[in-house]
């Protein structure tokens, strides 16, 4: 196993999604140059296309064309995001991390939310998928927008040094979504990396939180930049001991 490192960069952005789907590769691309010197880049769920009902199928192609590109793109980072891709004869919304040109990790969305139509449109992923996979020594863990609020979800994640919520989260249950993105963070002595849409109707709130709690957000910016610290981690795990 590879040593863990002592800190990591981070930057977690917070965009609106636009009609456009190449306007947001575009944008996306931008960033990941701009913050070549970041470890982590998170872009918010389906970010790409947003959630275009009317043109699955051609979100789902476009986001298709779109990690071909982003895979040649993006070497030393590891840049997560969730894409409508097309499965068999269903479409789902899966959430990839990409490092050295290749897909480290791919995960659909469990818990599709009703109040959005999501179980119209997606087949759900499997539960039993939702769990920490490491990347040079670091334990990581996602969960997709709505998951974040089951807990049975938060135990199938236990043990990660950093789980990562991109997000398409609505500006009516913003608190809910601070607040519960906090908790995690200090119920399982984690970084919680959350990256949410600035979209007109949504919550924006991307932050960076640490073990202890600590949040770092801004909703003026489109990218909310902070650092990990992995002793962080190692002291809470040390000095407030789970069992």
């Amino acid at each position: 196993m590879l040593n863990m490192p002592k800190t990591m960069e981070v930057v977690t952005l917070q965009l609106p999604s636009h009609k456009r789907y190449q306007e947001n590769l575009d944008t996306l691309l931008f960033h990941l140059k701009e913050h070549q010197d970041k470890h982590i880049v998170v872009a918010p769920e389906v970010f790409l296309t947003a959630l275009d009902y009317e043109h699955m199928a051609t979100a789902a192609k476009f986001s298709a064309n779109a990690l071909k590109a982003l895979k040649k793109e993006v070497n030393e980072q590891i840049v997560v995001l969730t894409l409508i891709l097309e499965e068999g004869d269903n479409f789902v919304n899966q959430a990839v991390v990409i490092h050295k040109h290749k897909i480290i990790h791919r995960q659909e969305k469990v818990k599709l939310f009703k109040l959005g139509d999501e179980d119209l449109y997606f087949q759900a992923g499997k539960k039993k998928k939702i769990k920490p996979f490491e990347i040079e020594g670091v334990k990581y863990a996602l969960l997709i927008c709505f998951e974040l609020r089951f807990k049975e979800l938060w135990a199938q994640v236990e043990g990660a040094d950093v789980v990562i919520v991109p997000s398409r989260w609505g500006k009516l249950r913003k608190t809910h979504m601070e607040v519960l993105s906090r908790a995690l963070a200090v119920m399982n002595q984690c970084y919680v990396i959350v990256s949410n849409s600035s979209d007109e109707d949504m919550a924006s709130s991307s932050c960076i939180i640490s073990p202890t709690g600590e949040v770092i957000m801004n909703d003026k910016l489109e990218a909310v930049e902070g650092s990990i610290d992995f002793r962080e981690i190692k002291k809470m795990r040390r000095y407030i001991v789970m069992d």
